[in-house]
């Protein structure tokens, strides 16, 4: 647990509300509650876009209010907007949205104009952050400006698919392409490892004409290391805050969200992806998965989420900077304090860390560059300070959680000879329950 405990540097604008904007169905979600700490810390007003009035975002002791607004990310674009612009109104100030996931972050850079009047968010070339998120249009800016990633396939009907599976090297690695799309017709369940010909063949016959997938070389755990980079960029492209780490292990295993983290110094690394997004002109946060394929020595990029990623909290510079705080800091017109990274702090999801270190045991993988013994740890749920969540997750956890967790468990074990799946859900998210029925008609 880490609690503030040192003495901050810096003093953030008070004045100035931060909003978690989520779009879709995944109450336990511990990057929001480290968002809402984290500022709340800091005596900034918090508030949340949550599904219900019971998820632990809600219970949090520094969140002002919960504005229950349940949505699936297959709303029509105006109502998600509208929404939005309600829930400025009811803060009645300028407020720091702070997106959790890819639609929310497209949702708020392509309507920049509507959304200007009730929030300050980084200005970003608008059609930017859906071409980030989308898998062929992360792959086409990698390849236009010289980075590293993995052959990728985009095949547009059923007998594409056909003619590259006679020559396609397995296994292979299946994602729906876009942002939004993967929420309304989603081709795969997930990230989806495809182990033969005649696995990926049957899975295609299910993809109707135009197959909205990206087809993916996949780079061997025994050859590569998983990486990660979190940034702020300014308005300038400039990083003002900028952290790299490696991960450990996750869960699913080796293809799901992180479940335990490092933070490990990697100057080369940040340079690059520093020079590519001045290249490509975004700005706000990031939060980058790497693959480094040792057959070739290269850093391949796998995704770029324009947006914070739950495990942020793992990064936080010498003065007390994470991602978030940045953000903040910058566009309140404060300065960002800069100071080197927490090297050796570990980050640890506690409700899905056991079953992927049994998991990797089994397996015998070990992450190289990972510390022998971390120099401090962050826990994503529990926290002497705001106990709540943690207890809240446990309440809405162990029975669907536990159910959950073995069948992710299961499905990656027959991956080793047949295709698997990695559910598109959350791990942390329920099976599809009745709505509450106090909500605001669906919108807040």
């Amino acid at each position: 647990m880490t609690p503030e405990s040192a003495a901050i540097p810096f003093v953030a604008d008070r004045e100035v509300p931060g909003l978690i904007v989520k779009i879709g169905d995944y109450p336990l979600h511990h990057g929001g509650v480290g968002a809402i700490r984290t500022l709340g810390r800091l005596g900034v007003p918090m508030y949340a876009i949550t599904e219900d009035r019971y998820t632990p975002a809600a219970s949090s002791r520094f969140l002002e209010r919960a504005f229950v607004w349940p949505t699936t990310g297959t709303e029509d674009t105006a109502r998600l907007v509208e929404g939005l612009v309600r829930i400025g109104r009811r803060i009645g100030r300028p407020t720091v949205p702070i997106p959790t996931d890819e639609e929310a972050a497209v949702l708020i850079a392509e309507h920049q104009d509507a959304l200007g009047g009730h929030f300050l968010f980084p200005r970003v070339d608008p059609a930017l952050p859906r071409r980030l998120a989308s898998k062929q249009g992360l792959h086409e800016l990698c390849v236009e400006h010289g980075i590293a990633s993995p052959t990728a396939a985009f095949p547009q009907s059923y007998d594409d698919i056909v003619a590259l599976a006679e020559k396609a090297r397995f296994p292979m690695v299946a994602k729906n392409r876009e942002a939004f799309v993967r929420r309304t017709r989603p081709a795969v369940n997930g990230t989806t490892r495809i182990a033969t010909r005649e696995g990926l063949l049957a899975l295609a016959r299910e993809w109707g004409e135009r197959p909205g997938v990206i087809l993916q070389e996949y780079l061997p755990r025994e050859d590569a290391e998983d990486w990660i980079v979190h940034a702020y960029f300014d308005a300038d492209c400039a990083p003002l805050a900028m952290f790299t780490g490696v991960k450990v292990r996750s869960w699913p295993p080796h293809a799901g969200m992180t479940a335990n983290a490092y933070v490990v110094d990697n100057p080369e690394l940040a340079d690059l992806i520093a020079r590519f997004v001045k290249q490509i002109g975004f700005t706000g946060i990031i939060d980058l998965d790497l693959r480094f394929d040792r057959r070739d020595g290269q850093y391949k990029l796998l995704d770029f989420n324009p947006r914070m990623g739950a495990q942020f909290r793992l990064f936080e510079n010498a003065s007390g900077v994470d991602v978030v705080r940045a953000m903040h800091l910058d566009l309140t017109g404060r300065t960002v304090p800069h100071g080197e990274q927490r090297a050796g702090h570990r980050y640890i999801v506690e409700n899905i860390d056991l079953p992927a270190l049994l998991a990797y045991r089994r397996s015998g993988y070990t992450t190289p560059h990972a510390p022998a013994r971390a120099s401090g740890t962050e826990l994503a749920w529990l926290a002497g300070d705001d106990p709540l969540p943690f207890l809240t997750m446990l309440a809405r956890f162990v029975r669907p959680g536990a159910r959950h967790l073995y069948q992710l468990w299961r499905t990656n074990r027959r991956s080793k000879t047949t295709s698997s799946t990695t559910p598109a859900r959350h791990p942390h998210r329920p099976a599809k329950r009745q709505r509450p029925s106090d909500v605001l008609g669906g919108t807040p």
